[in-house]
């Protein structure tokens, strides 16, 4: 299994630095990489990562824009690794963007990065650095003090150098073999997970665990200091005579004021993502750890931004962060994760008797049963996705293991332990028998475990049948 551990760095000014300008050196390379793929494709060629490279290294140290006043080649003073692995980079991006268009999903072409305006960050290769307890021996600038040890034992692949705010981290991938990626589990409930705004999570237990809501909470602070560091932006076009949009090619002159103003900024904006990422985190955690198998929706959170009155909201919980987090602990932890289709109507079923309230609207946080029971709408969510949870979990047991062999698209010897359909009897909205939910849960979930993906569906009178 391949963990990142991301440690703060307590560099000196002179470290800090070199990791400006090696940044500053892999954006660089990154834009001439991307220039001259545009530039082929225009000229009818068909560029790729390895050939722009070669061309790269023949002129890196002759050509004029890359010397410095004195006619040295600068880029000796950077560390190879930060101007190799924009290549890469600019390789994959181009993989994915056609990878998007063939697959019909929105496609974004390769932009290029603006200083200031891009996340300073380059590479170092495993052979290139090592980790000696609670420091970094890195290339060019020697030994860096780490804030903490690294967490995971196993082998180094890499690291990232990024910034955010005035701080430097070191992000490091490490191969964790065997069981030590795992981590024991406090319990063994099913439990269902309703994402909200009021509450970010509502247990099937009855808990409401409410969000920190940062950005809300830091909003008229940042709103001052935006406003500060804009009219610092528009002294500085006045300065330059400037006016209207900047010019491209246009670099402002920099004030003393205004650094410290966006470095300010930077700050606020910093502790926001910290904030939310700590209670992500922390919640997560404790979802997987406490229970062997968890259900949440499967929301469509881009459609969800389109409102305009609660995009800021479910923006500052951070829905799809947890849904991101859940599925990658739950392969340490052993937790089954259930996707309730995203059509699913959670809120609008009864949990006592499973009938469907079909003209509930997103006001009404309460409301009564036909059958006389009195819901909340969250904790009536949560309930009946746990329940979809146990009857995944149960068809999951019950699930015939596939010989390797027959497991379609795999190698015989290499493929999961199961992988198959369950076919219960049918789905209604209506009266079943008790709540038929138990039935519902094979149609409307798809479970992930360390191992296998399932996909779990309702057809009257199909038998039991691996793929």
């Amino acid at each position: 299994m391949l963990l990142s551990h991301r440690i703060r760095l307590d560099a000196s000014p002179a470290q800090c630095d070199y990791f400006a300008r090696a940044a500053g050196t892999a954006r660089r390379v990154w834009n001439w990489a991307l220039a001259e793929w545009q530039r082929q494709i225009a000229a009818g060629l068909q560029p790729n990562a390895m050939a722009l490279k070669k061309q790269f290294n023949a002129i890196k140290y002759a050509r004029p824009d890359w010397l410095d006043i004195d006619g040295r080649p600068w880029l000796r003073t950077i560390h190879r690794d930060a101007h190799a692995q924009p290549f890469a980079h600019l390789a994959r991006a181009w993989t994915r963007y056609f990878a998007a268009r063939k697959a019909g999903q929105p496609a974004h072409l390769p932009r290029f990065k603006k200083k200031d305006r891009c996340r300073d960050s380059f590479y170092v290769a495993n052979d290139k650095f090592r980790v000696e307890g609670q420091s970094a021996v890195l290339p060019k600038v020697g030994q860096v003090s780490l804030t903490e040890t690294l967490r995971f034992p196993g082998k180094i692949m890499g690291a990232t150098v990024a910034r955010e705010a005035d701080h430097w981290f070191l992000a490091v991938q490490v191969e964790v073999l065997g069981g030590a990626a795992l981590r024991r589990r406090t319990g063994d409930n099913l439990v269902g997970v309703d994402l909200g705004v009021t509450a970010a999570a509502t247990l099937s237990t009855g808990e409401k665990i409410a969000a920190p809501r940062p950005l809300r909470s830091a909003l008229r602070r940042l709103r001052i200091r935006s406003r500060r560091q804009s009219r610092k932006v528009q002294a500085a076009k006045a300065a330059a005579g400037i006016s209207g949009s900047i010019p491209k090619g246009t670099r402002l002159p920099k004030s003393a004021n205004r650094v410290k103003g966006a470095r300010r900024l930077a700050r606020l904006h910093a502790r926001i993502a910290r904030v939310r990422a700590d209670f992500t985190n922390k919640l997560t955690t404790r979802l997987c750890r406490e229970n062997q198998a968890v259900a949440i929706e499967d929301l469509h959170v881009k459609g969800m931004l389109a409102n305009a009155r609660l995009a800021r909201s479910i923006a500052d919980v951070g829905f799809y962060e947890i849904r991101r987090q859940l599925q990658y602990k739950a392969l340490r932890y052993g937790t089954v994760i259930v996707l309730a289709d995203r059509w699913y109507p959670s809120s609008k079923l009864c949990s006592a008797c499973g009938q469907k309230n079909g003209t509930l609207t997103l006001v009404e946080r309460v409301w009564t049963c036909s059958c006389g029971t009195r819901h909340d709408r969250d904790i009536n969510a949560a309930i009946n996705l746990q329940r979809l949870a146990a009857g995944a979990f149960a068809a999951r047991t019950a699930l015939p293991v596939a010989s390797p062999a027959a497991t379609s698209g795999t190698v015989a010897g290499m493929g999961p332990a199961a992988v198959g359909e369950v076919t219960p009897v049918r789905y209604e909205h209506g009266q079943q028998d008790g709540s038929g939910q138990e039935e519902d849960a094979a149609h409307f979930a798809h479970v992930f475990d360390s191992s296998v993906l399932m996909s779990l569906r309702t057809t009257a009178g199909c038998s039991q049948e691996v793929e």
